[in-house]
């Protein structure tokens, strides 16, 4: 090997460019050959994401930075240009001690998606929001903020239905958000929330979820790593909805990356380091790689988690929560707490999708199961049967109260 270049910085940007048959990654820009380029403006810009360009992608690409600045570079003379400072744009709170973070960027269906992973006490506590989804629809338009809450990954194919994935977190469970770029019918090209639960709470923060990914393994398939657990997702998708989503192990691993290479399962690996000798029972690194099969994956942990749809939320009158995965965990119970209502009883209906796609193709409604009953400050929960399975749950409010809805899964 040649060492080719000495930096001083941090790079998490990589991509193939095929319009210059090359491959960018930091702040080089190598060609087939094994010759490379330097964008000199990056060479102290910590790139924490790139991106296709929306209107020239064939000499230029979208680089960000993880304390905010977006670029816009030209692959051939390698100039670039700072187009935003999306702490500014974005509104984010660091005169309150927001820490910056933004960990990707992602470009389709006529949109540059940018995602920040800010997430501490006073996100937890609701007195501060400094995570970021939002969206960019080129010249003309202005930035359109989708979440304030942590997002990790932004990412979609360009074919089979256009789906747009987006992983991040709030203080009730881990988020997905969706947009079908090809539907035909239904909320047309809009983007849709589902939640599921968390496996752990050791990703909660900000610095403990550097980069969990949605990538594509083996072919047309697709894995998500969120807080703990691994997803299976489909690049599919139809009518504004996408479906086959479900999990696949719990585990213990810090994992940046992964990726599928000469027919393994590769994970980066983050587990132990001693990190400048703070971590006094580190020992010998464990920093590295895992070579395996994606078929592995299911003989890693159970999956298993917690998570909610309303956390101490002030819940209006048939209010509709966030639709909850439900498929593919053994055992579940929904908690359900009244903190407080006007009125003497608060009525919750459960209601369950069994076919996939969240009640978003036109008829396929969502069914209802049963419906709890509380008094005004109360608590019951349901234990559902053994066997008993649906895609998606969500929860129904008739009155307005203040509510807290907790699923269990083991």
């Amino acid at each position: 090997m040649t060492k080719l270049e000495n930096h001083q910085s941090t790079y998490a940007n990589r991509m193939i460019h095929p319009q210059s048959n090359t491959v960018i990654i930091g702040a080089w820009v190598i060609s087939t050959n094994g010759s490379y380029r330097t964008f000199e403006s990056l060479l102290h810009v910590r790139v924490g994401g790139m991106a296709v360009h929306l209107t020239d992608p064939e000499h230029k690409v979208y680089m960000l930075g993880m304390d905010g600045p977006l670029w816009e570079c030209d692959v051939y003379d390698m100039n670039c240009t700072q187009l935003f400072d999306l702490v500014k744009e974005l509104a984010i709170p660091t005169s309150s001690g927001e820490q910056v973070h933004f960990k990707a960027a992602h470009s389709m269906n006529g949109r540059l998606v940018v995602a920040s992973n800010t997430e501490e006490e006073d996100d937890f506590l609701g007195t501060a929001h400094g995570g970021r989804l939002a969206e960019w629809q080129g010249p003309g338009h202005e930035w359109a903020i989708l979440a304030n809450t942590a997002f990790t990954e932004v990412t979609g194919r360009g074919n089979f239905g256009k789906v747009i994935y987006a992983v991040g977190w709030d203080a009730k469970s881990l988020i997905l958000k969706t947009f079908v770029g090809d539907a035909k019918s239904g909320p047309v090209k809009q983007w849709l929330t589902y939640r599921l639960p968390k496996a752990s709470h050791a990703y909660d923060h900000l610095w403990q979820t550097e980069w969990p990914r949605i990538r594509e393994v083996e072919t047309e398939r697709y894995l998500m790593d969120g807080l703990g657990q691994f997803y299976e997702l489909s690049p599919l998708g139809w009518a504004s909805a996408t479906w086959g989503i479900r999990p696949v192990c719990r585990h213990l691993r810090m994992i940046p990356d992964f990726a599928s290479y000469r027919g393994f399962l590769v994970l980066g690996g983050n587990q132990v380091s001693p990190i400048r000798d703070n971590n006094v029972v580190t020992g010998q690194a464990q920093s590295g790689l895992w070579f395996g099969k994606t078929d592995d994956l299911w003989r890693f942990g159970k999956p298993q988690g917690w998570g909610g749809v309303w956390r101490q939320d002030q819940v209006a009158a048939n209010a509709i929560s966030d639709p909850f995965l439900m498929t593919g965990f053994d055992e579940k119970v929904l908690h359900i707490t009244t903190h407080n209502t006007v009125h003497p009883q608060a009525f919750i209906t459960i209601q369950v999708d069994f076919l996939g796609t969240a009640g978003h193709v036109s008829g396929e409604s969502w069914v209802n199961y049963t419906t709890v009953e509380l008094p005004a400050k109360g608590y019951d929960y349901v234990a559902f049967p053994d066997g008993f399975s649906a895609h998606w749950v969500r929860l129904v409010s008739q009155y307005p109260a203040i509510l807290t809805a907790y699923f269990h899964y083991s």
